[in-house]
């Protein structure tokens, strides 16, 4: 019963943000808005509880999730020949390209070698 709840907590959570970016307009995809409010849930202890089971279910079938994918890869197999090496171009870079930010910004927020010997 449990899995249950949280998967209908999950998906109140998904309507309420396609809801509200409906509503409201707003340049944010729905399922974005919806992740925002479950974060927000999420600082409340009965909502980890009821979640947690269902999100454990849908982390453990996960490999499922990407069936669908598949099949629409394969479904535009002409289009994927014709444009195929700029896509591994811009998927090449494009991970490069956040891997070297996430590698800056862990620079900057790491302290320093010297400061942290001086604390010891």
């Amino acid at each position: 019963m449990r899995p249950l709840q949280g998967m209908a907590f999950l998906l109140l959570m998904q309507s309420g943000g396609e809801a509200l970016s409906h509503l409201l307009k707003l340049p944010v995809p729905g399922p974005v808005v919806g992740m925002v409010l479950l974060l927000l849930a999420l600082r409340w202890s009965p909502v980890q509880a009821a979640v947690a089971p269902a999100a454990g279910f849908l982390l453990s079938h996960l490999s499922l999730l990407f069936v669908p994918v598949g099949v629409g890869v394969m479904t535009h197999l002409a289009l994927l020949s014709a444009h195929g090496l700029q896509l591994v171009a811009v998927i090449v870079v494009s991970t490069w390209v956040g891997m070297a930010v996430t590698a800056g910004v862990l620079r900057l927020l790491q302290p320093k070698a010297s400061e942290h010997a001086e604390l010891r």
